[in-house]
Parts: structure tokens; C-alpha cells; sequence
């Protein structure tokens, strides 16, 4: 493969992208070109926030193609359009060959939830301090244990799980909160997606922890629960509050998250008539909220 790289400024990166993918692209990524100098801006997207920009005020972007000739033909048509001033060639490049599976799997290690609690991908070997391991590949599905919101939830299931033996997980991902509930005592799981991808990477990832469950979704939650679990992101997690507690027994627990910690009092005040929340943990902006239904 080659890489055609290029300077533009932020009012041309739109173009610029949809260009790059009529000219058949394989892939196209943009960088701050003035990254890690003083010059260097900050780019963040939040639940409930203005979704950010497109581009720095200095872009770098990079395309793949397939042949060399391809990318410099791209150069060429790109140079001739109108949206293309202020932008410039930077040149073309090849790609070194590497081997992608274990580039991809170099970036994943062993994630610690406790000290003897952790998230272990396939290709790795256990720390020897590890009681209890949940197996996980990274997939499609969200939760591999890297995020603060799921690292905050299997904290509080490895310290408070013990005694919940019917367990729902609303919003299940990778079903990670189901099969670690499952580590730490929990018999009857019950784990639920409105993406049937997500349903499908449950089950495998269950059957790949030795820990049988039920996948399904949202309507496959029936009844109530001594824990309920669901790391979504505020603005469901509040429409969802009757629901969730519903399925919530008396004495039982409600685990939230997915909530970044200028949201507490909203959902405190979404889950009023039902449960009283309060912040269990914190960690990069982000807070667990969990409650007990009297």
C-alpha cells in the first residue's frame, strides 16, 4: 500500500474526506499536524456535547491506497480542484509491511481491575496474581475493560457482588458486567442489547468464560433482580430510570454508569421517585452511581 499525506486546514477537511473516498481511499485518517508542539489543540467529543470540529487549523492527512499510481493520480485530481487552496502535497509514501494481527494485539494487554481481578486477552498469559480472570478480544461490541465506566463497575461487582445471585446487564455490550458478576457468584444472568451484534458477542464471549447466561434484547429482561447493571450514557440511562428500577427486587442493587461527573444531579433527579443515588466511584470525569431499592 501507499500513503498519500497532506497539509489542509480545518474548512477543507470535509472536502477533502469525501474526495479521498470517491477516489476509492482505503483509508483515511486526520492528525493535528502541529501536534506535540506549542501550537497543539485539543480536540474532545462528550455525551451531550457539541459533537468537535473536523479538523485542527492545521490537519494532517493521511489516505491509503492500493498502488502507488493511485495515490499519485489522487494527488493530481486533488491539486486541480477549487477546494484544494491552502492545501498542500506533502508527498507520497510507501507502506512498510508489518504484521497487523500482532500490531493490533500489542496495543491490548492485560487489563487490572483489582489486584487479583483482570481482564486477560487470548493471547495473553494470566499475571500470576490473577484469581479471578474474565478472557476478552477486542470486537465490535463496547467493553473491554480499558474503559473507566467498565473498570468502575467490575470494581464494584468484585467488592460488593457477592451475595446478588440474579444479575440483569442492560445494555450489555460485550457482556463483560454479566460474565464478571458471573465470576463473583452470580447464577442467573440475565444480559440485554438493543444491537443484536452486541447480543451475539455476549454469547460468544459467555461461552469463551465458561459462564452460561441469557442474551437478548431489552424484552428478554423478565422480572426483577437482586442486581441491576447498566453502563450506557446519561441521556438513556435517564429515560430508561422507570424501567431499570422496576427490575430492581426490594434490598436489591442499581449500578449505573456511563455518566461523566457534571451529570450527577440530573440523574439523581431522574431516579428520585424510585431509588436514592449516590456516587460510589470516580475516575477520569467519569462516576459510578449506584443505589439500594428499600
Amino acid at each position: 500500500m501507499f500513503e498519500l499525506v497532506l497539509l489542509a486546514p480545518e474548512s477543507a477537511i470535509e472536502n477533502l474526506g469525501e474526495a479521498l473516498d470517491a477516489l476509492d481511499a482505503l483509508s483515511v485518517s486526520v492528525e493535528d499536524a502541529d501536534a506535540l508542539t506549542p501550537a497543539e489543540q485539543a480536540l474532545f467529543g462528550e455525551p451531550g456535547m457539541p459533537p468537535p470540529k473536523e479538523g485542527w487549523q492545521r490537519s494532517r492527512v493521511q489516505a491509503l491506497f492500493a498502488t502507488e499510481a493511485a495515490a499519485r493520480d489522487a494527488a493530481q485530481l486533488l491539486q486541480a480542484q477549487d477546494f484544494f487552496d491552502g492545501c498542500e502535497v506533502l508527498g507520497v509514501q510507501p507502506v512498510a509491511e508489518q504484521d497487523w494481527v500482532r500490531l493490533t494485539q500489542s496495543q491490548f494487554d492485560p487489563v487490572e481491575i483489582t489486584p487479583s481481578f483482570w481482564i486477560v486477552p487470548s493471547w495473553h498469559e494470566p499475571p500470576a496474581a490473577a484469581q479471578q480472570v474474565i478472557r476478552l478480544d477486542p470486537g465490535l461490541a463496547f467493553g473491554t475493560g480499558t474503559h473507566p465506566t467498565t473498570r468502575m463497575c467490575l470494581r464494584w461487582i468484585a467488592a460488593q457482588g457477592h451475595d446478588q445471585p440474579r444479575v440483569l446487564d442492560y445494555g450489555c455490550g460485550s457482556g463483560i458486567l454479566a460474565i464478571g458478576a458471573a465470576k463473583f457468584g452470580a447464577r442467573h444472568l440475565d444480559a440485554v442489547d438493543i444491537d443484536p451484534a452486541a447480543v451475539e458477542a455476549t454469547r460468544l464471549n459467555a461461552s469463551a468464560n465458561h459462564v452460561q447466561l441469557t442474551a437478548g434484547l431489552p424484552d428478554a429482561a423478565q422480572g426483577v433482580y437482586d442486581l441491576v447493571l447498566a453502563n450506557i450514557l446519561a441521556t438513556p440511562l435517564k429515560v430508561l430510570a422507570p424501567l431499570l428500577c422496576a427490575h430492581v427486587r426490594e434490598g436489591g442493587y442499581l449500578v449505573l454508569a456511563g455518566i461523566l461527573s457534571r451529570q450527577a444531579d440530573e440523574l439523581r433527579a431522574a431516579y428520585a421517585p424510585w431509588v436514592s443515588l449516590s456516587v460510589s466511584d470516580e475516575e477520569e470525569g467519569w462516576i459510578l452511581m449506584t443505589a439500594r431499592k428499600a
